[in-house]
């Protein structure tokens, strides 16, 4: 069933806003939208891409999936909820757009569906997750796929994380044999069947992965079903040659799970831990959004967000790091460093780490906590910043830059004021169109009038433009997107 119905056409009477805390968010006339006007600040050459960052913080308005051009002008708004991961991925050799929605815990995780939708923006894939789970409060989920991990594969299939209350013995780190805590998980499902290929538990590998290895505290509060400890957080999974890639925050690391669920190896942040030896750029902490390239029996290039924070200890300025993993000598080098001199972040949550482009070397990194997205250039330089929120007051858990094309399947909006008996302003906007150029303004007599009567046209300005139309000796207006002279979409025929 479609997400979006068409933007409404009622006068909307917003216009650019102020919250409590001073940030702007801009209105329109032609859709019940609200969401953040961002800052774009450009210091150097981009790579093509809109923006897409799901906020999420100080008001229920604008909490949506959104994309934006470089310009800070919103292109798409999708539905009023709490969203994470939203990106352009391939599946079946096309272009699609996915996004996890659902409900986000006060402990860190959440549990929710990830909705796979076309070039129309119409849901061709709705992916959920039912299996043995128990969550805090005791409440059944339609889904229980975590929001940290939606990665579509080669193979057409989605990774995904998962967060588990299990009753577990955590007398070694000072709690009781009776306490409970999260078991960090992973599951592969089949997009097209719904089916789960694979699924995989930590606690399954306590030998090799151990809660004592945690960087995170068990804490007085914690230990009981409604308040369980975490000691992985599985954030992020890629598929590799012959298995998986994990990133476990707590634990500082990266682990490689074969196929058969063996963990072969582990990358670890801090020096002296861990299967290899790092060089002294390479150590990081509390990190997100692992990633690999260029995998080989000889070693492999290993990308990673490095918050180097937590909530309650700020240590570092948050990085993107990418690294040369050495499986023959078992050593760790540095290839890049990421980080705006200029605007030292620390992210003590969420994040991401995204190479745009292997021709052109840019990265695109989002600040979780932080409500900002930054493009670097292959000298590290920062070249983009926008800004969409205060700092640690909205966020958004991974940020993205990605090239997309769409005409939607609804029907572009229209609202008219009228400011004569012959004249009126038109305010135009087709939510998540991407490729028309221009208006074309048509009047006529009637509702179903077979020919409407060519006014004027005018060029798209940014995501709802505006048109003073006079002369005119009809009631009804129509208004058509188009690229050239292409027709795309047609709004209804509006009476004013």
């Amino acid at each position: 069933m479609p997400r979006l119905l068409a933007a409404c056409s009622a006068l909307l009477l917003l216009t650019a806003q102020v919250t409590a805390d001073n940030w702007p968010f801009q209105g329109y006339r032609t859709a019940p939208f609200l969401p953040p006007k961002v800052k774009v600040t450009k210091s150097g050459p981009t790579d093509p891409g809109y923006i897409f960052i799901g906020p999420r913080g100080n008001q229920q308005q604008g909490t949506a999936a959104l994309i934006y051009d470089e310009d800070g002008g919103l292109i798409y708004q999708g539905p009023e909820e709490v969203t994470a991961n939203f990106k352009v991925q391939k599946l079946f050799n096309e272009d699609v757009i996915t996004f996890w929605a659902g409900n986000m815990m006060d402990l860190g995780f959440g549990y929710g569906t990830v909705h796979i939708l076309d070039n129309t923006y119409t849901e061709i894939y709705t992916v959920t997750l039912q299996d043995h789970f128990i969550s805090p409060d005791g409440l059944p989920r339609d889904s229980y796929i975590d929001l940290h991990e939606s990665h579509v594969t080669d193979r057409n299939t989605l990774l995904v994380t998962a967060y588990n209350i299990t009753q577990h013995d955590l007398s070694a780190i000072g709690g009781t044999p009776d306490d409970y805590m999260l078991d960090g998980m992973f599951f592969e499902i089949d997009i097209a069947t719904n089916e789960i290929v694979y699924s995989w538990s930590v606690l399954d590998h306590l030998a090799d992965i151990p809660i004592e290895g945690s960087k995170q505290g068990l804490g007085e509060e914690y230990g009981t079903p409604q308040k369980p400890w975490d000691a992985y957080h599985i954030n992020s999974v890629e598929r590799m040659n012959e298995g998986y890639i994990i990133s476990l925050r707590h634990y500082w690391s990266g682990f490689y799970i074969h196929n058969n669920g063996t963990v072969m190896w582990r990358l670890s942040g801090e020096e002296e831990v861990g299967d290899f030896e790092l060089d002294d750029h390479a150590v990081f902490s509390w990190q997100h959004d692992i990633r690999v390239y260029n995998q080989t029996d000889e070693g492999m290039v290993v990308d990673l967000f490095n918050n180097a924070n937590t909530p309650t200890d700020v240590v570092a300025a948050t990085t993107g790091l990418s690294l040369y993993v050495d499986l023959v000598n078992r050593k760790v080098s540095t290839l890049r460093t990421m980080m705006d001199r200029d605007d030292v972040i620390h992210s003590v949550s969420q994040g991401s780490y995204q190479l745009l482009s292997p021709q052109t070397s840019h990265v695109f990194m989002g600040y979780g906590s932080i409500a900002r997205v930054k493009e670097y250039d292959a000298d590290n330089k920062e070249v983009l910043t926008v800004q969409f929120g205060d700092d640690n007051a909205v966020a958004s858990y991974r940020g993205y830059k990605c090239q997309w094309k769409a005409t939607p399947f609804w029907k572009p909006a229209i609202a008219i004021f009228r400011t004569a008996s012959d004249s009126a302003t038109l305010f135009m906007s087709w939510n998540g169109a991407t490729e028309y150029d221009n208006w074309a303004i048509y009047s006529a007599p009637t509702v179903d009038a077979p020919n409407p009567t060519f006014v004027t046209a005018v060029k798209r300005d940014g995501f709802e433009t505006t048109a003073h139309v006079t002369g005119l000796r009809t009631s009804y207006l129509q208004v058509v997107a188009r690229k050239g002279n292409i027709p795309l979409g047609s709004s209804v025929m509006a009476y004013f």
